[in-house]
């Protein structure tokens, strides 16, 4: 099994940001001094992709001219000497081979990554979902496609999280099968505190196989009126074909305001450019609260 390709589910409408998200699409917000979804294509590029895969709506045309050259704004860099900012600039064109494809209509993540069917083919290919950002020595969905590519199985990426927020996501039933993986033995979206399996959460990742696409295509609405990707995922895993990763790295939920501060803040002081300065002024304003 060798993952070349990802898909970035990217359509959603961007509620929790709102009013910015109504006519800047929530993977295109600047975090420090590149979009959210730069970062997420980034991490799929050093963990070896070769060919992503967005699916957009049609408010989101933002993506595709970001991804792609800007020759009047590079030639004016370039006659103005700023090398750096044409680099930059020039860097984001040439991350990967990235393709679009729009989520016609609303109907849930399982059906936003049903419709990468011609795209992906017969291959295993990987999902990173466009708000998730992750932060980790070793990208996580490498770490997700080494256990793919080791097991010869699909992939989900999990961490635990408190009972306070589990209710916000889909946890899973799980055996240990080495260490951090688990063999998944059922799933479910959004349990309430007394329906859950367990506090491990899935968390903005996978590597899931062509057979995924079948079952999408089939797949009832479930929670919310949606095709959900749980429901999907479910069916696998009688087969033993559904595995976990406990992954090692912090997880960003970007599309919450909370969420997306906390990894600005992050990066922020990790910027050559920013952290010195961050620094002190947080010191200042600690001293004032």
């Amino acid at each position: 099994m060798k993952v070349r390709k990802a898909v970035i589910p990217a359509a959603g409408l961007g509620t929790r940001m709102l009013p910015a998200t109504k006519t800047v699409p929530k993977e295109m917000l600047p975090m420090v001094d590149k979009p959210v979804l730069q970062y997420i294509i980034e991490e799929a590029v050093s963990a070896g992709i070769e060919d992503i895969l967005i699916v957009t709506n049609r408010a989101k045309s933002a993506m595709d001219d970001y991804f792609d050259y800007y020759p009047e704004l590079e030639h004016r860099l370039e006659a103005a000497g700023k090398e750096k900012e044409l680099e930059a600039v020039k860097q984001a064109a040439d991350l990967a081979n990235i393709f679009y494809v729009r989520q016609k209509e609303t109907k849930g993540l399982g059906h936003a990554i049903w419709r990468s069917k011609r795209f992906v083919g017969e291959e295993p290919f990987a999902v990173l979902l466009g708000d998730d950002i992750m932060r980790a020595k070793k990208p996580v969905i490498g770490q997700l496609i080494a256990a793919a590519e080791q097991y010869n199985a699909s992939v989900i990426g999990v961490q635990q999280v408190s009972d306070e927020v589990v209710s916000k996501y889909g946890v899973i039933k799980a055996e240990p099968l080495a260490e951090r993986v688990f063999t998944v033995r059922d799933m479910q979206e959004k349990p309430t505190l007394a329906e859950k399996f367990s506090n491990y959460a899935v968390l903005g990742r996978y590597v899931l196989g062509p057979d995924i696409f079948d079952i999408l295509e089939n797949q009832t609405p479930g929670y919310g009126g949606e095709i959900q990707l749980t429901d999907g995922l479910k069916k696998l895993c009688p087969q033993n074909r559904l595995l976990a990763v406990d992954f090692e790295g912090r997880r960003y939920d970007t599309g919450n305001l909370k969420g997306f501060l906390e990894a600005t803040i992050d990066f922020a002081l990790d910027h050559p450019e920013t952290g010195a300065w961050l620094r002190e002024f947080l010191k200042e304003k600690a001293a004032i609260l």
